[in-house]
């Protein structure tokens, strides 16, 4: 409805009516309202009144438009809506009409409103009357009460800049809320352009609307004749009142901006911790000088920019250092690993939450070892700020290095814990590390307090698999609880091994049971490929946000074509470990049988079974065990044992009732043939088995 209605600023109900009341007859016109069509119909006086001849009006409201300014146009159109809203039978209120040659005349408008039978408006009748006389007294106030209404929107638009300024992380996010059409150009002005400090320059970073600096000054020294260099070289803002004073202080720019129509301009030094960081122009259209109010809100609001400015730079700053200091912890290059396919990927945690925080503890390594077997590490250090790289960087260098010592996965994951618990640091960590033979497929897994890990199948699908951990790196060792139970698993050829940190799991208000489960379902319809695998599961990650770090590898075991069948594998079995010797027969089973020798798999592991029994019972040490293909006249799979002890075995007959003897009878009836050999400061007893031509690995 209100677009079909004449236009008027209404004025304070106080305002008094016109004195003369034969006068105001005089000067006073009709108009009739049609609601149902629109049409609007006046008489010759109300013609005069808004300066329009019969012919030049056409009956519809909308084109009175050019005689009524917008401002009282919006304001009209509110108070016929509401009136007819509410129900009310008239309204009333003064207005102004631009006439032909562009003077504003008072007029006072007032509508009695017609409803049909059910209630519905349809016609509204109407008069108008010449009121410029009666208001030329009142004019001035209607401008005062017009001034402090502005000076409200500017004050009001300050502190909401300034509430937005407060959310800004980043220079970028400065630039945007300086930038917002709804911020500052409620200031009433055309054009700004905001310009940084840089090495004794002023570079420019921002300008709005597109195309309001001037060519060439993208980049001035502060020494220049401009005024965002005075303003800056001065520490003092620059008020420019009028074109005349704009041309005659700097002639050099004026020529260049006489097409934006600029009548005054403010140009703010942007000062944080006494020092100047950039500058602000702020370029007006129609309005001359600037009251001290104004100025006060204009500086006030240069200053909040500033401090903003200030933040967000030593922010970027610091993410700049802490997202180099994590690139440097993590490892540059992951290494080609014969017979797996590797990614690995990271994603930073910031979400814009908290500043200078957006580097946490996460972590990825892969270990090449001897024998064909690779080590892989997830972990995640507790928090996230610089401290918690600079500890994720030296948990990663003892893993690696306890790895490459020889150890074995529980015996890292232990060392790793005592080496966290005595760090000057209350920091602790969570880790997984998986230690596989790429030529048996049999991995060893050792879990502190990490999330399990899980394997993609083949021909899709995915399980996770569920793995008794200990306690993180560092508690454990506080406790006294080094104990970490290893989980013995195959990896098929295709199969692939996936490693993460909760970030890739966890979700807002969600279960971690339901967001292992729908990682589970998305690994398991993912690609094949281990790079479009990982780029996948990043992007789900990125999608959804966080402030948690992502760290993920994922190993896949090539096919058998893909690797060479011969291998040779060795293990170290700690003694007083029951589970030791379990974890070898697992892992023997497994070797035997990928290497083609199925057929005499059970002989195979019984005689290694004696022979490492025999050395952890009569030997203080560990027994080492080794397992290799022996290629010549025949093809040979050969089982050494290595106990430190130099005494040599000797064969007894057991007797009918006796339980000892009979471990090297048993060896010497399944193998083809077995010997013993010094080395070093202890012996090697060795097992050798024929097997068929035919066979091939599997």
């Amino acid at each position: 409805m209100a677009e079909r209605g004449a236009h008027a600023l209404a004025l304070p109900d106080d305002w008094p009516a016109h004195p003369d009341p034969i006068l105001a007859l005089n000067r006073m016109g009709s108009f009739d309202w049609d609601l149902d069509t629109g049409l609007l119909s006046m008489d010759a006086q109300t013609h005069r009144i808004f300066d329009l001849t019969p012919e030049e009006y056409d009956g519809h409201p909308e084109s009175l438009g050019r005689r009524v300014p917008a401002a009282e146009g919006r304001r009209l159109d509110a108070m016929v809506n509401r009136a007819l809203r509410e129900g009310r039978e008239n309204y009333g209120t003064y207005m102004r009409l631009r006439r032909r040659d562009g003077t504003l005349r008072w007029i006072h408008t007032q509508g009695y409103i017609r409803r049909d039978a059910a209630g519905r408006p349809h016609r509204i009748i109407g008069i108008i009357r010449d009121a410029t006389e009666e208001l030329d007294d009142i004019a001035g106030r209607q401008e005062r009460v017009a001034r402090a209404a502005a000076r409200r929107e500017q004050t009001n638009v300050v502190q909401a800049t300034t509430a937005a300024l407060a959310h800004a992380h980043s220079v970028q996010d400065v630039i945007d809320v300086v930038k917002d059409s709804h911020g500052l150009a409620l200031l009433g002005s055309t054009s700004l352009v905001l310009g940084l400090v840089e090495a004794g320059r002023l570079r420019l970073v921002a300008e709005g609307p597109e195309g309001s600096s001037v060519p060439g000054t993208r980049v001035t020294r502060i020494d220049e004749p401009y005024p965002m260099s005075e303003a800056v070289r001065t520490l003092s803002p620059c008020f420019i009142e009028s074109p005349e004073d704009f041309a005659e202080r700097y002639p050099i720019l004026w020529p260049h901006i006489t097409g934006l129509r600029i009548t005054s301009a403010a140009y703010l030094p942007l000062i944080a911790q006494g020092r100047p960081i950039g500058g602000m122009g702020l370029l007006y259209s129609g309005r001359h000088g600037f009251t001290q109010e104004e100025r006060n809100l204009l500086v006030a609001l240069g200053s909040s920019i500033a401090q903003s400015l200030q933040r967000a730079m030593l922010y970027e700053q610091e993410k700049d250092l802490a997202q180099g200091l994590q690139q440097a912890m993590l490892p540059r290059t992951i290494p080609s690993v014969p017979g797996a396919d590797v990614a690995v990927r990271y994603r930073s945690g910031y979400a814009g939450g908290s500043l200078g925080r957006d580097i946490g503890g996460d972590w990825y390594d892969l270990i090449p070892l001897p024998g064909g077997r690779v080590g892989a590490v997830i972990g995640d250090v507790q928090g996230h700020d610089t401290h918690a790289a600079a500890v994720m960087g030296q948990l990663r260098i003892v893993l690696r290095a306890y790895a490459a010592e020889g150890h074995t996965p529980a015996t890292v994951m232990a060392r790793a814990s005592v080496f966290l618990h005595e760090l000057d640091t209350d920091r602790f960590a969570t880790c997984l590390y998986a230690e596989a033979d790429l030529s048996t497929g049999v991995v060893q897994v050792v879990r502190a307090g990490h999330i399990d890990p899980l394997v993609r199948n083949v021909d899709g699908g995915c399980r996770r698999v569920e793995v008794d951990g200990g306690l993180p790196l560092g508690l454990s060792a506080e406790f006294g609880d080094l104990e970490y139970p290893v989980c013995a698993m195959e990896l098929d050829p295709g199969q692939s091994l996936v490693l993460c940190t909760d970030g890739l799991v966890e979700q807002p208000g969600a279960d971690l049971d339901d967001g292992m489960r729908a990682l589970v379902d998305m690994i398991g319809t993912g690609p094949e490929d281990v790079r479009d695998l990982a780029d996948q599961l990043i992007a789900m990650a990125e999608e959804r946000g966080g402030d948690d770090d992502v760290a993920l590898l994922v190993l896949r075991r090539r096919a058998l074509a893909e690797r060479r069948p011969e291998g040779r594998l060795q293990h170290h079995v700690a003694p007083g470990d029951p589970e030791a010797l379990t974890r070898a027969r697992h892992m023997i089973r497994a070797t035997v049988r990928s290497w083609g020798a199925r057929e005499r798999s059970d002989e195979i592991e019984l005689v290694a079974d004696e022979l490492i029994t025999n050395a952890l019972m009569h030997t203080e040490g560990a027994a080492v065990v080794t397992l290799r293909v022996l290629s010549g006249t025949d093809r040979r799979l050969r089982v050494e044992v290595e106990d430190s002890s130099s005494a040599l075995p000797r064969r007894r007959e057991p007797g009918e009732q006796g339980v000892s003897g009979r471990g090297l009878l048993l060896v010497d009836r399944l193998t083809d043939v077995w010997g013993v050999e010094a080395r070093g400061g202890g012996k090697c007893l060795w097992s050798e088995f024929v097997m068929d031509e035919t066979d091939e690995p599997t």
